[in-house]
């Protein structure tokens, strides 16, 4: 016979005593650091206790007994529910200094390098609609909040003679399609979203209208589970050039019909269904730009592997930064806080000390960024990323801004960042590096360190990677200076810039 288990304990009236990790806060009881969601440090509520481990344990709030005075009112519907801004219940100047606070410990307990004082983090100047890209999945069934939840659980308790279905089956509502954000720890539940704050609220409209025509159309959504449905994913981008690109990824319904060639899967029944919902898009939203599609037939929504279609404009929209024009592609990455990135990669530029004599490598390099904004300080740049499209948007965008000093590879970093490398190429007196949040590969550090260069600038979206590879470079480079900044407000994230000088 099963052991039963013990149940759960609700912990009465505690306090919520400082901000922890991954945009939670804690509190200590019995020994145990608890986590909590939705709440600020002040908070007194009560907390029911939902996973425990040895050392800690995970609970969610139920009821607040007093409000902390350090505390904003959430703005958008949504909070709480999705988890996308776990600080909108976060006054801004307390978001900033608990990210200056995270990027100070990361470094210090991580990284236990010698440490200069810290500048002030760089805060954001839009707090909202600060976004120029958001991707939406959709889903045949949408998730209910705790309070559907509950209106769902007095509706069957009151019907006579209801069945009432299990706790799974209350957590999806089986009639209604969505389109929104995957909610946390669910790959394959989407929360409908109505209106989001992240971006320009064309989007909203945009979104909202694809919803709405697909309902109305009978256009089938996506079930992940049975790999299923003919809507599965939204991508939009704007720039501040004032273009848009819409990505409408499709799963096109080919088992009836095995034999059709990619090409001739849109003459399907499923094909001359996303036809009319584009050219829906098209005449309702002249704003666009650029109107992709795809079908996607994989398990994943990963689209760099895709052939992607253009129905209407242009397969690229154009991104403007200081005097600088950039070329961004459905596949492009491009820094989505499009003000704050020019203040980061100002930050980088200051840091690498440029007088117009300098070799600069700059790793992981993406769409030629940050290369192409210090070229004109630099006597040549060399960028290296792992994706080809991007490296072919990099010469592309050195090529529109007249920028003839830069070179740029396509691999993975520890494959092309070699010895024999560099002594082709010629030796890096600066190296910047922004790789992505996994950090640098222990060759890559090891190649780094035999370079040589008098400078690193290291640049960061995760400070506990950062602080790792600043360790190991700690052997022969000392940290001069660190700048936080702050790319998401009402989240958690931060970025964190850090120069690196040789030691003599």
């Amino acid at each position: 016979m099963a052991r039963m288990k013990k149940p759960l304990p609700l912990i009465e009236s505690v306090e919520i005593e400082a901000v922890a990790a991954e945009g939670r806060c804690l509190f200590h009881w019995n020994d145990l650091v608890v986590f909590v969601p939705f709440c600020v440090p002040g908070d007194v509520c009560d907390v029911q206790i939902r996973r425990k481990k040895h050392s800690f344990a995970e609970g969610e709030v139920v009821h607040f007994i007093k409000y902390s005075n350090v505390r904003a009112l959430p703005f958008c519907q949504h909070f709480g529910i999705c988890g996308g801004c776990k600080w909108q219940n976060l006054p801004y100047e307390e978001q900033l200094h608990f990210k200056q606070q995270q990027v100070y410990d990361q470094l210090t307990r991580i990284g236990k390098v010698a440490l200069p004082e810290f500048r002030p983090i760089l805060g954001s100047a839009k707090t909202r609609e600060y976004r120029n890209k958001l991707d939406f999945g959709c889903a045949n069934k949408r998730w209910l909040s705790n309070e559907e939840l509950r209106m769902k659980n007095e509706e069957f308790a009151t019907a006579e003679g209801a069945q009432v279905p299990s706790t799974s089956e209350f957590a999806i509502d089986k009639n209604q399609p969505a389109i929104g954000f995957h909610i946390t720890g669910a790959f394959d539940k989407i929360l409908p979203i109505e209106k989001c704050w992240l971006m320009d609220d064309l989007h909203n409209e945009i979104r909202n209208a694809i919803r709405d025509y697909a309902v109305g159309h009978g256009l089938s959504f996506f079930d992940l589970r049975q790999q299923v449905g003919l809507l599965r994913d939204v991508i939009i981008r704007n720039s501040a050039s004032g273009e848009w690109m819409v990505i409408m990824q499709f799963h096109l319904e080919v088992s009836a019909d095995p034999s059709l060639e990619a090409e001739n899967r849109w003459d399907s029944e499923d094909g001359q269904k996303a036809m009319g919902l584009l050219q829906h898009i098209a005449e309702r939203f002249p704003q666009i730009t650029s109107l992709l599609y795809l079908d996607n037939q994989k398990c994943n929504d990963t689209i760099g592997d895709q052939d992607i279609l253009v129905y209407k404009g242009n397969d690229h929209i154009f991104e403007l930064m200081e005097d600088l024009k950039f070329k961004v592609g459905p596949k492009s990455f491009y820094q989505t806080n499009t003000e704050q990135a020019y203040h980061l990669y100002s930050v980088a530029r200051e840091f690498a000390g440029l007088t117009g004599q300098e070799m600069v490598y700059d790793l992981y390099t993406g769409t030629g960024t940050i290369a192409n904004f210090v070229a004109r300080q630099a006597r040549q740049v060399i960028g290296i990323e792992y994706v080809p499209e991007a490296i072919e948007d990099a010469k592309i965008n050195s090529e529109l801004n007249g920028i003839t000093n830069t070179l740029f590879y396509a691999g993975d970093m520890k494959d092309i960042l070699t010895d024999d490398f560099i002594r082709e190429h010629g030796h890096p007196d600066v190296i910047i590096t922004d790789p992505p949040r996994a950090g640098m590969h222990p060759d890559v550090v090891r190649t780094i360190l035999r370079a040589a260069p008098r400078r690193i600038v290291y640049v960061s979206c995760n400070p506990a990677t950062q602080a790792r590879d600043l360790h190991d470079l700690d052997t022969d480079y000392r940290v001069d200076a660190v700048q936080p900044v702050d790319m998401f407000p009402h989240t958690p994230h931060v970025e964190n810039v850090v120069l690196l000088t040789k030691r003599i």
